[in-house]
């Protein structure tokens, strides 16, 4: 699924989610997808911001970061052997049926990475000092997209600042 922004011709803005994006063009063209405020059927994706978010967003994060902080501390400490290692640390992982097709992940990748970098600036080395510069109303809110270390993204998160790395395509590698 793919979210995305909106914007009727009387410049109203919203959300919709769409399956991909061959979907939206679809539904668009059969003008299935209306403004929710006046009904429009003119609509057009707007400007999109995934890599960054905003001083509004902090606080909703800061609020459920302490939640689970305070779920965290009421819980009990599990029983360690005083001889075993610390366990490492987990990493997301999948399993996918014989029937999806490594190459159909990899248009999917590839898809949400070129929109991504359709819709946004890139700031080239410069990631970490703009995304924090957007946080805090230094700069022009915007999508930006370029190069930081781990370091640096970790310490943005840390900071409230939501950012993601833009997925590794195996041809790029090579």
């Amino acid at each position: 699924m793919i979210k995305y922004t909106l914007v009727c011709d009387d410049a109203h803005s919203f959300e919709g989610w769409f399956r991909n994006s061959d979907d939206f063009d679809k539904q668009c063209s059969r003008s299935l997808v209306a403004c929710p405020v006046c009904g429009s059927t003119e609509i057009r994706k707007g400007l999109m911001a995934p890599a960054v978010s905003t001083a509004r967003g902090k606080e909703a994060l800061v609020s459920a970061a302490r939640s689970e902080m305070q779920a965290q501390e009421t819980a009990p400490e599990p029983a360690v052997p005083a001889a075993s290692a610390p366990a490492p640390a987990l990493q997301p992982s999948a399993l996918l049926p014989k029937d999806i097709q490594q190459k159909e992940i990899v248009e999917a990748l590839r898809l949400v990475r070129s929109r991504i970098i359709e819709n946004s600036e890139n700031v080239g080395t410069n990631f970490a000092s703009e995304a924090r510069k957007i946080h805090n109303g230094e700069a022009e809110e915007r999508s930006i997209y370029g190069e930081t270390t781990p370091k640096d993204a970790e310490a943005l998160m840390e900071e409230g600042i939501s950012v993601f790395p833009l997925p590794d395509l195996p041809d790029e590698k090579n």
